[in-house]
């Protein structure tokens, strides 16, 4: 287990919006839901999404674009031409349950340009992913002829035919797609990736996070985690700080909360106490005082704000120095 597939865990594409249809100039659609995250990616056509917000970023063949909301975006043929509301030809799909509305359609005029738009509309509400949405900018480009291509090629070949399963069956497709994206977007030359991202690649921090992620509950201490790690306490300490900008523990306590907040915030979630034994801690007090120095409240306050019941915000405050990139777009 390393630090993205815990930040990505649970962010899985449900009711994918899958369309075809010959597309006449001029012609848009508006997506409205404002999801956390919808990927958005063009077969054998191309066009340019407009955010509510941002500079418009095209999207040609094979392109795929990211938009986290709260923002909503336009896909439309041309900027500057934005097309009248028209109505959806009948090749256009939209999901009842969840997934991605659209309020204007495709216009199935018979001839033009043929093109397969898709778009993956994702959950991300879970504490632990938060700090992937924040690490990422409103909207993300990246070019088609990357190792997403392959997965491209399975989802031209599913949308062919309408058989049992399909839905199941794109929905895993746009998820695998989502993750293809997203390590090519944080892993493009010239980039700023995350600390955490950029941690992960270090033989000796990226070792230690893959611990600590797959063990959080473990008593670690810097000793016992640079003896698993194989190298001097000292080195494991100088090392990860440099990388992450914090020690090692401090890391670990705040990703514990990170894990405490979620299970906190079901609602058929276990005691205080133990949430607590889950992260890591024999004591609930011990617990309680870590939970409000990272996250401002105690776990029951936390709680209560969660579901509703308070007016506590239960976002943590940010760390120093952690998480923090400056983005561009294209």
């Amino acid at each position: 287990m390393d630090v993205f597939d815990d930040l990505i865990r649970g962010v899985r594409a449900h009711g994918s919006l899958f369309g075809s249809a010959m597309l006449t100039p001029p012609w848009s659609l508006d997506f409205v839901d404002g999801a956390p995250l919808t990927l958005c990616t063009v077969l054998g056509g191309s066009g340019w999404i407009v955010p509510s917000r941002g500079r418009p970023e095209p999207l040609r063949d094979r392109d795929t674009v990211v938009v986290r909301g709260p923002v909503t975006f336009r896909f439309v043929d041309e900027i500057g031409t934005l097309a009248e509301p028209v109505a959806c030809g009948q090749h256009c799909a939209v999901p009842e349950q969840g997934g991605t509305r659209h309020r204007r359609g495709w216009h199935d005029a018979g001839e033009g340009g043929g093109a397969t738009l898709i778009v993956g509309s994702y959950p991300a509400h879970a504490e632990t992913n938060r700090r992937l949405l924040d690490a990422l900018p409103d909207v993300l480009r990246v070019d088609g002829g990357g190792s997403g291509d392959a997965v491209l090629d399975h989802l031209a070949e599913e949308v062919l035919v309408d058989r049992p399963g399909q839905q199941v069956v794109l929905d895993r497709l746009l998820d695998w797609m989502l993750v293809c994206t997203l390590r090519a977007w944080f892993g493009r030359p010239g980039g700023e990736a995350p600390a955490w991202w950029a941690a992960q690649r270090d033989p000796v921090v990226g070792d230690a996070l893959r611990r600590m992620h797959a063990e959080p509950q473990r008593p670690w201490t810097v000793a016992t985690l640079a003896r698993s790690v194989g190298v001097a306490r000292s080195t494991l300490a100088k090392r990860f700080a440099d990388v992450l900008g914090e020690p090692p523990l401090a890391y670990l306590t705040r990703w514990r909360m990170t894990l405490a907040a979620e299970l906190l915030t079901e609602r058929d979630s276990a005691t205080v106490s133990d949430v607590a034994h889950a992260v890591g801690y024999a004591d609930p007090f011990g617990f309680s005082a870590a939970f409000k120095r990272v996250r401002g409240v105690n776990p029951s306050e936390f709680r209560r704000a969660a579901l509703g019941a308070g007016g506590v915000d239960p976002r943590p405050a940010p760390a120093p120095g952690a998480d923090r990139t400056q983005h561009t777009h294209g």
